[in-house]
């Protein structure tokens, strides 16, 4: 694959901007058709010729958007016909009918309907929805039974004309549940005895709509010629003059907020910064005076649920505080939680935003926690149905699900899940209409998809060369051959850059990689590899910053350390006169001088109280002298407490708790201390259990405070970015037991992020040279590092 150049993604951004983010744009049309409401407005005859069709380009329509397999409706990610198609195809069948027009289109979904029918109703046969009951007996009835069943009714099809003259049965016309829609928008699928016309006008929106479905209100003028269903279906077609949505009118909110969704998703936001803080803000002056708690409309609750958890992470993510209340309306109804839970399907994207939403929990929003529980055990649900012939949840949305509950966001690297976010998103369903998803096509964009795979492989390729500059640095200064401990470079620079995706051009990589090199190879030498000499030598010599007297080893690290410093200062705005030099010594003498007293605790056996603990080990665990070396410029010109100002500090506080959870028996095994097993020694009567249990939950409540303070305070993006990538790193490694729980899980997300093309999903051990190089030196990296300090 040829290389991507940044004059074309700044084509490609330029040319979507014209067309997705433009104020002039038509975001209605941004809403993909649906066949079968499509079919219904063709069926309406003119009123001036009752020969002919009122809405004409909807009849054109059915005509030239029939697929290969000569059916209507919705697919699967290979392309095949799932259940939704067979509504779609006997409604597109019925206007054909009526017209006696396109007989070649005809023919082909005849043959379509004959061969398939059976096979896509056997394999969903346990698991229908309500509005397919509802709808696909009546389209038989309308074609005609003969047509489609010349034969008789199967024992399947018969079953479904049962379960729907049970449901007509039993339910009203229009009842007063808001989890579902009443019968009577679903007219064009009743039997006329089951209605008459002062019911239907009774039931008309102000806009003329029959509860905003173009199908149930084409049959409503169909029955009654009324003056408001025509004025309705005519604005329908002004916005969609030929296939028309599901639902009508559009939330053009909605499709704005899922627009800039998708662009985070699929790693290219930041193209389109301005167009995205115009429309959050815009959304956040809104928030005023959109309402919570349940809908009063019937079966709107998945879609105002997908948009209230949409806009609560969007906003959160922006800098705006929201209140959990404007998204945890849903937990204060028992019955609509019963009702979520037996209905799961309808619900599954609702859920999954709720999710996404909770990610960004801060202290004290006990909602947010209780609403995260109910959302993880309705997906749960979701992972153990057969994704190939699921109604309601695509494959791809499947993995995406699968994805999010076993990879923590968190703990999530962003490149990463760019990549995966462009491989799976094949479809962007988020709920259902009658007989199809309501779609927006502006999410799988050509450009949009275009753009985001060429910005990965940019951001892929400058990865690679700066892992190759970072090996010559590494090896340069002589850390890449000392011998023991741990290997660093490839490792370290993989979370740095497949972290947070900072700019282009940012030497901000190269220097977090480089403190954290140096972090992990002096830190091992103060674990395994120095004598108590050496270390004191070292350790005074990084208080003096002087590096006369040391040999071997010390002398290697200081020098590097040495260089790495001066380096940084130089580059920190000289014209303004700022010398940061010393500040920046300090923090690395604080981080030198708490190893040395690990190590003489270590050395003598000294026991510290947990108090004692923490204050060294929050500093031990080199956080701070990682996320400060490249930012202490930002800390200096805009008058920032250094490392105690609250960020820094919480960073330094969860990377040594989240360490201290995985890491206890490892210590404990080599004579270190801990502070769970400082815990466990402190409070005998309990359990390692129970000890582990009480760091997790103080590492919880400084996980949220953190996230407070990233996404409320006010900071610069590099400074803040760094920090959250700083903090998700750590949580990356420390938790790798889940991340990454196969053998080689480390080095294919490595291969992944650096080495190999997006749309190339085999070994790199194929026939290149170079690409198999690449493979062995990736394969020398011991796991073991993953249990970092």
């Amino acid at each position: 694959m040829e290389r991507p150049s940044l004059l074309s993604i700044q084509t490609l951004v330029s040319e979507i901007k014209k067309k997705i983010f433009s104020d002039h744009i038509n975001f209605g049309a941004f809403v993909t058709p649906s066949a079968y409401d499509t079919a219904w407005l063709a069926m309406i005859p003119d009123h001036e010729n009752k020969n002919g069709p009122m809405f004409g380009s909807c009849l054109d329509w059915i005509v030239e958007n029939q697929k290969e397999g000569g059916f209507w409706g919705e697919t699967n990610e290979e392309g095949l016909p799932t259940i939704d198609a067979l509504t779609s195809t006997l409604a597109c069948l019925l206007a054909l009918l009526t017209w006696n027009a396109g007989h070649p289109n005809i023919q082909r979904e005849l043959a379509f309907i004959h061969s398939k029918a059976e096979i896509l109703l056997k394999i969903n046969s346990e698991n229908l929805p309500r509005w397919f009951i509802l709808t696909f007996p009546a389209m038989i009835e309308f074609v005609g039974l003969d047509l489609i069943y010349p034969h008789g009714l199967s024992e399947i099809v018969d079953a479904i004309f049962k379960k729907r003259q049970q449901i007509l049965q039993t339910e009203e016309l229009v009842n007063k549940s808001q989890y579902y829609p009443p019968l009577i928008s679903y007219l064009e699928t009743l039997p006329s005895s089951t209605y008459h016309n002062h019911l239907i006008e009774k039931h008309l929106s102000s806009d003329g709509s029959l509860f905003q479905s173009p199908s149930a209100t084409a049959r409503a003028f169909m029955i009654t010629g009324n003056v408001k269903c025509l004025k309705y279906l005519q604005s329908l077609l002004q916005t969609f003059p030929n296939g028309v949505p599901t639902k009508y009118p559009v939330d053009e909110e909605m499709i704005k907020l899922c627009m800039v969704d998708q662009v985070q998703r699929l790693g290219v936001a930041e193209h389109f910064n301005q167009e995205i803080e115009k429309i959050m803000a815009e959304v956040y002056r809104n928030q005023t005076d959109y309402k919570s708690g349940i809908p009063t409309e019937a079966n709107i609750i998945p879609a105002k649920l997908f948009k209230d958890a949409l806009a609560f992470r969007l906003l959160r993510m922006q800098g705006h505080y929201v209140n959990p209340g404007s998204l945890c309306w849903f937990l204060h109804e028992a019955d609509v939680l019963v009702y979520m839970e037996e209905n799961y399907e309808q619900f599954i994207s609702a859920m999954y935003s709720v999710y996404r939403a909770t990610d960004l929990l801060f202290p004290g929003e006990n909602e947010l926690e209780e609403a995260r529980t109910f959302a993880t055990k309705i997906l749960q649900k979701s992972k153990t149905r057969n994704s190939d012939h699921n109604i309601l949840i695509s494959k791809g949305l499947h993995n995406v699900i699968k994805y999010e509950l076993n990879f923590e966001w968190i703990a999530r690297m962003d490149h990463l899940y760019h990549r995966m976010w462009i491989e799976e998103n094949k479809t962007s369903p988020l709920w259902t209409g009658k007989a199809s998803y309501y779609r927006l096509s502006c999410l799988d964009h050509k450009n949009l998809m275009e753009l985001a795979v060429e910005n990965f492989e940019f951001r892929r390729s400058i990865y690679a060369q700066e892992l190759a500059e970072l090996k010559r640095w590494s090896k340069q200064w002589g850390l890449s051959e000392m011998g023991f401990g741990r290997e660093k470079t490839t490792l370290i620079y993989f979370a740095t850059a497949t972290g947070t995706c900072l700019p282009y051009n940012s030497t901000t990589r190269l220097e977090i990689a480089k403190a954290g090199i140096i972090v992990v190879v002096a830190d091992d030498f103060y674990d395994m590899e120095g004598s108590l000499a050496e270390l004191e030598v070292l350790t005074n010599a990084v208080k003096r910053w002087d590096g006369k007297g040391l040999e071997g080893h010390g002398k290697t690290i200081f020098d590097a350390l040495d260089n790495f410093v001066n380096d940084i200062a130089a580059k920190c705005h000289p014209q303004q006169g700022i010398n940061i030099l010393p500040k920046l010594q300090n923090i690395w003498r604080e981080t030198f001088m708490s190893w040395m007293v690990e190590k003489s605790w270590s050395q003598t056996g000294y026991i510290p109280s947990m108090d004692e603990y923490l204050q060294i080990g929050t500093t031990s665990v080199g956080a701070h002298a990682i996320v400060l070396s490249p930012t202490i410029c930002q800390v200096e010109t805009q008058n920032l407490v250094e490392y105690d100002q609250n960020i820094t500090k919480l960073v330094m506080s969860i990377a040594r708790l989240a360490n201290d959870t995985q890491s206890y028996q490892k210590e404990e095994a080599d004579g270190k201390v801990n502070l769970v097993l400082l815990h466990l020694k402190e409070n005998r009567n309990m359990s390692i259990e129970d000890s582990i249990t009480y760091v997790r939950e103080i590492l919880e409540v400084k996980r949220k405070e953190f996230l407070r303070h990233v996404f409320m305070d006010d900071m610069s993006e590099s400074y803040k970015s760094i920090h959250l990538f700083c903090m998700r790193a750590f949580e990356m490694f420390y938790t790798s037991e889940n991340l990454f729980d196969r053998e080689n899980a480390f080095l294919d997300a490595i291969s992944k992020a650096i080495y190999l093309p997006i749309h190339q999903m085999k070994p790199l051990l194929a026939s290149n040279p170079s690409e198999k190089k690449k493979t062995k030196e990736i394969s020398k990296i011991p796991l073991g590092f993953i249990q970092y300090t």
